[in-house]
């Protein structure tokens, strides 16, 4: 019977978990604000750099992870084909990680990077878990993404570990037709 009733429990409990989608912090309509990081693949590799002080109007998407994954891949990878796609749309992309030891964990990312054959998309380690304060990022997120045009938040999503599927992914890549549509071929 014991059993039965901590069975019962965990069903009707496992999917409250599951649905519950995250606070992902930025919300839509707010403005990003600046932030720098050590870039460790691009082209200001191995500088501190702000995207978002470079971006101005241009649409843009920001990924936040706090750790390196094939579905973080798959993602990084449709960004650079987005890139190529959108090339007169201006857009931008980047990713963020946010670890306690940039220096450390920056060669880690190179060497990621090119296991997976990222081409455009910058990558660079922002040296607080927490990451930016104005980003007020969830602490349970594995990974956040902020989509933006003209300074303010389209839309904002956080992850958990094991949430960013395929269907997620393909929904983020679609999201960006909000912001900067691809050109017609």
């Amino acid at each position: 019977m014991r059993l039965f009733l901590s069975l019962a429990c965990l069903a009707a409990a496992g999917p409250v978990f599951a649905a519950d989608p995250l606070a992902p912090g930025l919300a839509a309509g707010q403005r990003p604000g600046p932030y720098s990081s050590l870039v460790s693949v691009g082209s200001q590799r191995g500088q501190m750099h702000c995207f978002i002080c470079e971006t101005k109007d241009s649409p843009a998407v920001i990924v936040f992870a706090r750790r390196l994954s094939d579905p973080l891949a798959k993602l990084v990878q449709g960004l650079d084909q987005a890139l190529i796609d959108r090339k007169s749309a201006d857009l931008r992309a980047w990713v963020t990680f946010l670890h306690e030891d940039e220096s450390a964990f920056g060669p880690e990312v190179v060497r990621w990077s090119k296991q997976q054959g990222v081409r455009a998309v910058p990558l660079g380690v922002f040296q607080d878990v927490a990451g930016p304060p104005v980003y007020r990022l969830n602490r349970d997120a594995e990974v956040t993404v902020i989509l933006f045009v003209k300074k303010e938040v389209a839309r904002s999503l956080a992850f958990r570990s094991g949430e960013l599927t395929e269907a997620r992914i393909a929904e983020i890549l679609g999201a960006i037709d909000s912001i900067a549509p691809a050109e017609k071929k």
